[in-house]
């Protein structure tokens, strides 16, 4: 989180001058106003809009006493009034967009800006208070043009600089944005809120040990400035170092306890820590702070169905949409959602996927159940899931994601399923097998592999080349321990990284079928083949589990999946599947090594 730019208020002109003989009660309101006298100067304002109520002098100071009493309503409707008295006065039109933009109406204090500049071009004041404006609507890249003009009125405006980085970071040029505030901390030194700023983006960029120095130099010129130990501890947390985080997080909320941002990175802190309680607790407080905080909703979903309080967790599970992750896989239905309530006998429900083939894979079993209720169902999938998924029990029709629709009557996510049907943990779905290979491409497969006197055995050990710091993934190398002579194991991994390649291609002994494998369709085929498969948090654990395969399931320290849900070694979702969770962080050894003992013990009862 950065700092967040601020409109600033145009001063009140001087007094006019007049006759010392002749002081009328708006001369003397100014007097007043420039003694500190408010209340006086308010006074003498009314009395003069009694004696002429289109003062111009009169509403704007009264409009500037409102504005800095905290009445910004009646100074928006006062510098309304002046203005109307008096068109051509750059500053009323400035100040009335100052008190529009605090109660919220930023497209009128826009057009109020804009016409402070059309009476006066080189209006720097009015220049960067409409590019703060720009920015609260969304429009960035306009923003950034006028700050650019503020700084080619005014070079050395040290607030257009810092806030110039913060528009350049929205339009992803952090390198840029970097330059923006390197350059107000060379014109004002100590200035928090830029070290602050260019601390959140030297994170972006990665350079995690300068991003901190940065925040904590923020903090040691103000120490009591919450927004820079939060993104101290977002840093720390970058560097995987949660407990030196969460103090950060706690030290922010002691400085502003309604600071909802800091509850959320602290909850996202304690679920590091495995403290997932805490965790709940905080996304709680979060949410108590800003009821529409997305994210917090979302990591609260994650987190209490990581416990098993499905109840509750599919209720919050529904906050994906809200995220801007999410906007892609969104659709948009004219036919309404459907989450259980109303009946389905007669009726054409679509229901679509959204998310990972794991995803799809998993929550497809309640296709079974929706048609079960009488309706017609037609199931949207990936494409690589289509051929397969066709064949699911319950499907009247299935088609890729992309194409035409047919007529429907109502529609639901895959992933909103759990909610419409209420699951709990002891309700699960788990008819197992639910996902069954097309015979033909058995038979051919059968025919590809040949026959063999030894078991079987599937493996995967990572996920997606695309994925960066992919925790679930381990390289081959830590893999091949368990490959002993006792079985023929098969490799159905897709992408092989570049790091594992050669390695791969030096074991002649080990079978390599990914590439051959067109779609899930084929890799269902091969699996039903398999007498074990042994694999990581991929979309073949799912496959397998769906299938009803004995597939044993490798997975990192941290339980960023729920639906593995906590030191468990079985899976509610999948009855055939056993879960090999490793003991510490990075530590695969220690899960190789248990599943050599294990599959010793599985050679020899067969």
């Amino acid at each position: 989180m950065h700092s967040s730019p601020t409109v600033t208020s145009a001063g009140v002109p001087a007094p006019v001058q007049t006759d010392a003989s002749i002081i009328d009660p708006v001369q003397r309101a100014f007097v007043a106003y420039q003694r500190g006298a408010l209340a006086e100067a308010e006074q003498l304002c009314q009395s003069a809009l009694g004696l002429k109520a289109d003062s111009f002098e009169a509403l704007y100071l009264m409009g500037i006493i409102s504005g800095q009493t905290g009445r910004t309503h009646q100074a928006s409707e006062f510098f309304a009034r002046a203005v109307a008295v008096n068109p051509n006065q750059a500053d009323a039109y400035y100040n009335l967009g100052v008190a529009l933009g605090e109660l919220g109406r930023h497209a009128e204090a826009l057009q109020s800006y804009e016409r402070a500049i059309a009476l006066r071009p080189d209006y720097a004041g009015a220049h960067y208070n409409k590019a703060v404006t720009l920015e609260q609507l969304g429009r960035p890249a306009e923003a950034l043009a006028s700050y650019e003009r503020v700084l080619a009125l005014m070079p050395q405006h040290v607030e257009a600089h810092n806030n110039r980085g913060l528009v350049l970071g929205h339009l992803q040029r952090d390198a840029e944005a970097l330059a923006s505030y390197d350059r107000a901390i060379e014109l004002k030194p100590d200035y928090a809120g830029a070290y602050n700023n260019r601390g959140v983006t030297l994170a972006r960029l990665q350079r995690y040990s300068e991003a901190l120095a940065s925040h904590e130099r923020a903090i040691a010129l103000r120490p009591d400035y919450p927004e820079a130990y939060s993104n101290r501890g977002n840093v720390l947390s970058d560097l995987e170092r949660h407990s030196e985080a969460l103090a950060c997080f706690d030290h922010a909320v002691w400085l502003k306890p309604d600071y909802a941002d800091a509850y959320y990175h602290r909850g996202n802190a304690l679920r590091e820590l495995h403290r997932h309680q805490e965790a709940v607790e905080s996304y709680e407080r979060a949410i108590a702070l800003q009821p529409d905080h997305a994210s917090a909703h979302w990591n609260l979903a994650d987190c209490l169905l990581l416990l098993g309080d499905f109840a509750r967790g599919w209720q919050e599970y529904e906050w994906r949409w809200k995220l801007p992750r999410s906007q892609q896989a969104r659709r948009e239905f004219q036919q309404p959602l459907w989450l259980g309530e109303e009946r389905l006998e007669g009726r054409t429900i679509l229901l679509h996927g959204e998310m990972g083939l794991g995803d799809t894979l998993l929550f497809c079993r309640y296709a079974r159940n929706v048609g079960r209720l009488g309706g017609r169902v037609i199931l949207e999938v990936q494409p690589p899931l289509l051929p397969l998924l066709a064949r699911l029990e319950g499907v009247s029709g299935a088609l890729p994601r992309g194409a035409p629709l047919p007529a429907i009557d109502c529609h639901c996510p895959l992933m909103s399923l759990p909610l419409a049907f209420r699951t709990e943990l002891h309700n699960i779905p788990a008819a197992i097998p639910y996902i069954h290979p097309d015979p033909a491409q058995v038979a051919r497969w059968r025919r590809r592999l040949g026959e063999t006197s030894k078991p079987r055995i599937a493996f995967v050990w990572s996920g997606s080349v695309a994925l960066k710091n992919d925790r679930r993934s381990m390289a081959l190398a830590d893999m091949l321990p368990l490959m002993s002579s006792e079985a023929e194991w098969v490799s159905v991994q897709k992408e092989v990284l570049e790091s594992d390649a050669a390695l791969l291609e030096s074991h002649r002994e080990l079978r390599q079928v990914g590439s051959e494998l067109y779609d899930f369709a084929d890799t269902a085929a091969v699996l039903e083949l398999m007498d074990l498969v042994v694999t990581i948090d991929t979309s073949v654990a799912n496959l397998a589990g769906a299938m009803g395969k004995p597939v044993w399931i490798l997975l990192p320290f941290d339980p960023h999946d729920w639906r593995w849900l906590l030191d468990r070694e079985d899976s509610p979702w999948y009855p055939t599947a056993r879960l090999f969770r490793q003991p510490a962080s990075g530590d695969w050894a220690s899960v190789i090594f248990r599943i050599k003992k294990e599959l010793a013990s599985w050679f020899a009862g067969r």
